[in-house]
């Protein structure tokens, strides 16, 4: 670890195949939990390079649990990296439950909050969803719910090590940066939200290499989704491309109306009331934008009114609370 640190003290980089096995070592215990902090503290204090992402990112998948899903399912999954210190509702997870209600198949992958105060994780847990990584109860899920809950510490045993120092340390790490790309499932559709820019081009450039229809998504005042506070910018197969929001039909909203609440409970109140049909018009819009753009990475050959459109009708028929409620059914 010495000589780890002193690479990021004289401000080098580490290749790819480095970083793959400096992630293996942290995940194996071959690093004390001070060794540990040490080098997630120096690391945040400059930029990632794409070569280490990559092996950040090869690392996690070949230690992950491995499932089989996306044969039978044509998958997507909406996940941000969280990280952008917004503290908004959980507008992907309930966008989730949208496209499923809309007749798309969801590999959600979540977590607890930690640069947030209530993650994916801590709202579903809260509302009665029993984490769990067998697989004949995901494929029942996908099957009759239309969505499954890919819990990361289930399918993701290594970071055990980990974890707590990152609770500890309160902040966003290179591990926020990572969730999206190590969804276990490796769905054949992902929208992805990131809470820069220039993270927004490392992963542009790197699902350009992969055989994935992707979607990644930055608002262009910091949120790691469409906030409808402000434009927001668009990087997918088909090239880049910065949102207008009026150009898709909406006024600008306030930042307090997306807010998420200051606990667990708080959360799951507004997550209730949006699936009730009893929500704010802004939240309401936020998630269906989402999940309409969730739409489009899929059926590329759609509109965005024609997606949103799917959207609507999800939420409003009573689809998207119906899959939500299927979902917690099976899990107990």
């Amino acid at each position: 670890m010495k000589q780890i640190l002193n690479t990021l003290f004289e401000h080098k980089t580490f290749t790819r195949e480095q970083s793959k096995e400096i992630l293996t070592k942290m995940t194996s215990g071959a690093f004390n939990e001070s060794q540990m902090t040490a080098f997630i503290t120096a690391y945040c204090m400059r930029n990632i390079t794409i070569e280490e992402l990559s092996g950040f990112r090869d690392a996690m998948l070949e230690l992950s649990l491995q499932v089989d899903l996306n044969k039978e399912f044509n998958l997507i999954d909406l996940c941000g990296t969280g990280g952008d210190g917004k503290d908004t509702f959980n507008i992907s997870t309930l966008a989730s439950f949208v496209v499923a209600g809309a007749g798309y198949h969801v590999a959600k992958h979540g977590n607890y909050g930690v640069s947030s105060g209530c993650g994916s994780s801590n709202v579903m847990e809260y509302l009665g969803y029993k984490f769990t990584n067998d697989m004949s109860a995901l494929h029942k899920s996908l099957d009759q719910a239309g969505i499954c809950f890919l819990h990361a510490p289930l399918f993701h045993p290594a970071m055990k090590n980990v974890a707590p120092i990152r609770k500890a340390l309160g902040i966003k790490t290179f591990f926020n940066m990572l969730g999206p790309m190590i969804n276990p499932a490796k769905p054949q559709n992902q929208i992805v939200g990131v809470f820069s820019l220039e993270l927004a081009r490392l992963y542009a450039y790197l699902y350009q290499q992969s055989n994935t229809n992707y979607t990644i998504l930055h608002a262009l005042e910091g949120y790691d989704e469409v906030s409808l506070t402000c434009d927001f910018k668009v990087f997918s197969n088909g090239g880049e491309k910065i949102y207008q929001i009026e150009s898709l039909g909406f006024e600008k909203i306030d930042p307090s109306t997306i807010a998420g609440g200051s606990t667990v409970e708080d959360s799951a109140s507004i997550f209730q009331d949006v699936l009730n049909n009893q929500a704010t018009t802004e939240q309401n819009n936020v998630v269906l934008v989402n999940a309409a753009l969730a739409i489009n990475t899929m059926e590329p050959g759609l509109s965005f009114a024609d997606c949103y459109y799917k959207a609507e009708e999800s939420l409003l028929s009573g689809n998207a609370k119906k899959s939500f409620n299927k979902l917690i059914s099976i899990s107990n």
